[in-house]
């Protein structure tokens, strides 16, 4: 059984799904944030090749950790300024 899970977008990755400040995935149990990044590229090809982090609970996450049910998910793109 699979887990559903809302996923936060910023900067330009939220103009490359047309503005949308979210967007919904579902994802196996036991899922990691490499199989998160696969599945949203999967059901959002305009996300393919985009640059981001993965946070998950405000926290930057590696490829390997698993995405617990119910965390905040935020993708964040470089960011740059002065």
């Amino acid at each position: 059984m699979g887990v559903r899970c809302r996923v936060l977008l910023f900067a330009g990755l939220r103009d490359r799904l047309g503005g949308r400040e979210a967007i919904e995935v579902e994802l196996p149990e036991e899922a990691t944030v490499a199989r998160l990044r696969d599945e949203l590229e999967r059901s959002h090809p305009s996300l393919a090749g985009a640059v981001y982090r993965v946070a998950l609970d405000a926290t930057y996450a590696a490829e390997q950790e698993p995405v617990p049910a119910g965390a905040e998910i935020a993708l964040v793109p470089p960011v740059s300024g002065g």
